[in-house]
């Protein structure tokens, strides 16, 4: 009971459906001897042909537990069955049912037969259901109860005797098989399910991973840059031996703690980007780095909280790429509502030439963080040595 309490709920499924199969194949083995036991016999071939069928049925109820086993794993593909193993269960169902058909036509087996015979066919057919089609599965059990339909008369049983045995055996062995069938489709089922359930685990997991990696792009990119620029601006200034340096590196070191808390944030995952301060840090930053910067349109504070999240973003990844790449000396960021979109524009001069191939990350991250909310993201040349970044995000029905 210890270990049946510490199975989990598919574990539990599992056991029973599998003990469930494996109980048919026996019960019908042992069905089968103690009926063969329970029948006197009159005469020395009597006895042999039940010692004969006992021993017959022993070993059927042997080879189609393996191949339960190998069936029960394939039906749910962790694995296949052996056809030499399908061929011996088939040998001994064959040679079991044939040895009670001939120990009927010598010994009295008067109502016992159609019993006889269920429990002799029914390991094997209820197994080998799991390896085949459904109509399949119908044919086999129609050319069986041809074959009993044909062997039942040669034994001196009436009309009504093969008619009653035929339908006998039909039902027995068609109910057990529905319900090996069935059972492992449930189990199946479950299967599946687990499978579903750890694939989505996985997925979020890859998902996260994911988010994660580019929000550190994110964080870093513009600070980094922001800082490597002021550094170089303090070397500068410190070796014509002004006191600007100083100044200078104490925005480095500045700039170095807002990152240090956003990393904390971010890895709290509580970090969310406002617009307003992302449009009038990035001014702030390129001013500082000697480029014009104008804003246009506002700064987005009537949008809704998630929009003006994947805006931010965008407006930071703009930022740090007119910093390191080009030689901008002008750069615009407008804000506007074009219909039901909201949409932001960045663009600068001093572009460089356009290369081949992919983008880089930040920009595939943005298009990510967009695509969540319906949005898209153009980036290219804009003629003249000018660059722009066009990003669109539809607005939610209560703000059309």
């Amino acid at each position: 009971m210890r270990g049946w309490s510490a199975r989990s709920g598919l574990a539990k499924v599992d056991l029973y459906t599998r003990g469930t199969v494996y109980l048919i194949v026996w019960v019908g083995v042992l069905g089968l001897g103690l009926l063969l036991m329970a029948r006197p016999v009159s005469t020395d071939g009597q006895l042999v042909l039940v010692a004969a069928a006992m021993l017959l049925a022993l070993a059927e109820g042997v080879f189609c537990g393996r191949m339960a086993r190998h069936a029960m794993d394939a039906y749910l593909g962790q694995g296949q069955v052996p056809r030499r193993l399908v061929l011996w269960a088939a040998a001994a169902t064959a040679a079991t049912t044939a040895t009670v058909v001939v120990l009927a036509a010598t010994a009295d087996l008067t109502g016992q037969l159609p019993t006889m015979l269920a429990a002799a066919l029914a390991p094997f057919l209820t197994v080998h259901c799991l390896l085949v089609r459904n109509r399949t599965t119908a044919l086999i059990q129609l050319a069986v109860l041809a074959v009993i339909c044909g062997l039942v008369p040669l034994t001196g049983r009436t009309a009504d005797e093969v008619l009653l045995t035929v339908v006998s055996v039909g039902f027995t062995n068609g109910w057990l098989a529905f319900t090996a069938r069935v059972s492992m489709w449930v189990l199946a089922v479950m299967w599946e399910l687990r499978e579903a359930r750890d694939v989505q685990a996985r997925l979020a997991v890859a998902e996260e991973r994911l988010r994660f990696g580019r929000d550190m792009h994110d964080v870093l990119g513009r600070n980094l840059a922001v800082i490597a620029l002021k550094s170089e601006l303090a070397v500068q200034l410190s070796r014509r031996g002004r006191a600007e340096a100083a100044d200078q590196m104490v925005e480095v070191q500045r700039m170095a703690r807002e990152a240090q808390q956003e990393i904390r944030e971010l890895v709290r995952g509580y970090r969310e980007v406002d617009l307003g301060v992302e449009l009038q840090g990035a001014q702030g930053v390129l001013e500082a780095a000697g480029i014009d910067c104008r804003i246009e349109g506002g700064v987005g504070g009537e949008l809704p909280v998630r929009i003006q999240s994947a805006l931010g973003w965008v407006v930071r990844e703009a930022t740090t790429n007119v910093l390191r790449h080009g030689d901008a000396a002008r750069c615009v960021i407008r804000l506007k509502e074009a219909g039901d979109h909201a949409v932001l524009v960045v663009e600068n001069d001093g572009a460089p030439e356009p290369r081949t191939g992919a983008g880089g990350s930040g920009l595939a991250g943005l298009r990510e963080r967009l695509t969540a909310l319906d949005g898209s993201l153009d980036a290219g040349p804009a003629g003249e040595g000018r660059f722009q970044l066009t990003a669109k995000v539809p607005l939610p029905q209560e703000e059309r």
